[in-house]
């Protein structure tokens, strides 16, 4: 998929459908965040000017998508962590959350308290 601005609006260029242009009101849960995640992170770098952007923090989303963009969007962020990037990443997807590290708060009468596992 491409974004473009035609005739004041967003649409979308839909590759897997020869190119055809969709109104972005016609995206899926999952095509939203897809296509959410993908401006944010080439918002971030153009933005950046030159300097180094350590981090990136996302909040849900996540259960919106199918197996197989679930597992792309796995891979662009267990790439970045590789560039030695702090990514947090706010899910109730299990399946994503047992594929990553966890910092779990939990909480009692006594107060919160943080417990850390890093695979």
């Amino acid at each position: 998929m491409r974004l473009k601005f035609k005739m004041g609006k967003y649409w979308v260029e839909d590759n897997w459908n020869g190119g055809e242009l969709r109104r972005v009101q016609t995206l899926s849960g999952g095509e939203t965040f897809a296509t959410s995640l993908s401006m944010a992170l080439a918002l971030s770098e153009k933005l950046s000017m030159g300097a180094e952007l350590g981090s990136l923090f996302l909040d849900e989303g996540f259960g919106t998508l199918d197996a197989d963009t679930l597992e792309t969007v796995y891979q662009i962020l267990e790439s970045l962590r590789q560039q030695d990037r702090l990514i947090g990443v706010i899910t109730h997807v299990k399946a994503l959350g047992e594929r990553l590290p966890q910092v779990k708060v939990r909480k009692s009468p006594e107060g919160s308290r943080l417990e850390v596992e890093i695979f």
